[in-house]
């Protein structure tokens, strides 16, 4: 009788340690990992200790990758599905689309998984959706939340009094938006009696507007809160958000502590895109948020919590935001969701759980990603990397960059602009292939890069000068030679016997390629001044 009470025992207390099993997903605002002291090659440092905690508890990534924007960044995390899948590339409201409420979504995948078994809520920023008609501010409902509060667009007007929407009305809030979402936060997470849950917690913060945070959520007190004080130093006031929303995160896990509920909740923390202008921490500010170099799209990700195998890790595996749909539906014991897409709506997302569980070092070859607007501007583009090399390709005029992240981080040597060696030639070759292949339709491969590896000269053909500016001479014995010069792109640009004669003064600057077909075919490349 003792062993069957024990044994019965010991299945309540089981089912009731896998009942309160829970993943909170935390999102900062445009933040990237470099005023975050824990990450590599940090330039500054905000104050983190709560998120720092996690890290001794999970797996932290060194390669993770997110859209250039929030919103896009966001419909890639709800759906699991590139931006050309969701049609949304940029931001909600700036020529960037809308989500389709009809997207299979993480809630949805999880009612079907346990309908009423797992309760689901967005709290926070949502951007996803236009806020006109009315009936669009229940999009997170449609979408299979079951409780959403938060400001429905995007950037607030001020973090002291701003427009929420709580499952579709809207009320005037003046509390500070950052307390605001952890109140809702735990006011929500007290309703659920124990019950598992998935919560969605996006903060606007450190977002602009800066501002002066309350006092005793950070330790900036030398700053005055002023328009021009801001206007001067806005990355002391960047900071200052930082480590109020640390603060409050911070109250967060003090609440399931007390609740006995830290210890069976799995947590994410990301940042949805790189730093902005205002607080980047590079040279170039081109290329910051909103752009697909790196500083654009290299983001803090952390996972932490009792999914975890061997915490304390580091991890240089390639991952992305998109990743977070499969993972968290797995986080939550829905294994078998691919069974729930249908065919004409695929998924890119691959589960982390191989990396959280210490059961491989990569999931994936590559990595993704791309921004693009209605009106086509001159960030619009795509990009690939794998764990070494990166291919860009941008949207207007088609002009390539690739780069060798290994020993050029920064993105400054354009290897484009030189001869790429065999291992260059290969991994470019790759790259734009499976952007190709991933994209369905066009070319990413310029031809002359990805057939040859070109010499600067050679003995029979003697190409100068180069750079050229206007004319292109050739000393050669061979009167049979025939000259083709292709553009960057592949775009053939001359034919002809005479090529001494012509004028190319008129041409963009950049690499160019001459095929010479003569006594042998001799391939160089050549820069237009």
């Amino acid at each position: 009788m003792k062993k069957i009470i024990f044994s019965l025992l010991f299945s309540v207390i089981c089912f009731h340690v896998k009942a309160q099993h829970n993943v909170i997903l935390l999102i900062a605002d445009d933040l990237g990992p470099d005023y975050l002291e824990f990450y590599e090659n940090h330039q500054d440092t905000a104050p983190m200790p709560n998120i720092r905690k996690l890290l001794a508890k999970g797996v932290r990534f060194t390669n993770a990758w997110s859209n250039p924007l929030c919103s896009a960044t966001r419909a890639g995390m709800l759906t699991g599905r590139y931006s050309f899948r969701t049609g949304v590339g940029a931001v909600v409201g700036g020529g960037g689309g809308v989500l389709n409420v009809n997207e299979m979504s993480i809630p949805k995948l999880l009612k079907i998984y346990k309908p009423n078994g797992i309760a689901t809520a967005n709290i926070g920023k949502w951007h996803l959706q236009s806020a006109m008609p009315v009936s669009n501010l229940n999009s997170p409902n449609v979408m299979g939340y079951d409780y959403f509060a938060g400001n429905f667009i995007g950037q607030l007007a001020d973090y002291y009094n701003w427009t929420k929407v709580t499952n579709g009305m809207s009320t005037t809030v003046t509390t500070y938006a950052t307390t605001e979402t952890i109140n809702d936060a735990i006011t929500w997470i007290g309703s659920q009696n124990n019950n598992p849950y998935f919560l969605w917690l996006a903060f606007n913060a450190p977002h602009t507007p800066f501002h002066l945070p309350p006092p005793g959520l950070h330790s900036y007190t030398n700053l005055s809160g002023t328009t021009q004080d801001i206007n001067m130093n806005p990355k002391s006031y960047f900071k200052a958000s930082i480590e109020a929303l640390d603060t409050e995160i911070g109250r967060l896990f003090a609440y399931l502590e007390a609740n006995n509920q830290l210890d069976s909740t799995d947590i994410v923390f990301i940042g949805d895109n790189g730093n902005a202008r205002q607080t980047a921490q590079i040279a170039n500010l081109d290329r910051a948020k909103g752009t697909i170099y790196e500083y654009g799209v290299t983001v803090p990700f952390i996972i932490a919590g009792p999914s975890v195998v061997n915490p304390g890790r580091v991890s240089d595996a390639l991952v992305q935001t998109t990743d977070l749909f499969a993972t968290i539906v797995e986080l939550l014991g829905f294994e078998n969701w691919q069974g729930q897409i249908a065919t004409d709506k695929p998924v890119d997302s691959k589960s982390i759980l191989p990396l959280v569980k210490d059961q491989s070092a990569s999931i994936r070859p590559w990595v993704f990603t791309e921004v693009f607007t209605t009106v086509p501007g001159d960030v619009d583009g795509k990009t690939m990397r794998n764990q070494t090399y990166k291919l860009l390709q941008f949207d207007v005029d088609g002009h390539q960059e690739f780069y060798n992240l290994e020993v050029d981080p920064l993105e400054v040597n354009n290897l484009l602009n030189g001869s790429l060696s065999a291992v260059e030639t290969s991994n470019y070759t790759y790259l734009c292939g499976q952007m190709a292949q991933l994209l369905g339709s066009g070319t990413f491969c310029n031809p002359a890069v990805d057939a040859i590896e070109t010499a600067n000269n050679d003995a029979e053909y003697v190409v100068s000068p180069n750079p050229f500016s206007t004319r292109i001479y050739v000393k050669t014995t061979d009167n049979t030679a025939l000259y083709e010069l292709f553009s960057q792109l592949g775009q053939r640009v001359f034919v002809g016997k005479e090529i001494e004669r012509q004028d190319f003064s008129k041409l963009p600057s950049g690499v160019y390629f001459l095929k010479i077909v003569g006594a042998k075919t001799v391939n160089l490349k050549l820069l237009k001044a």
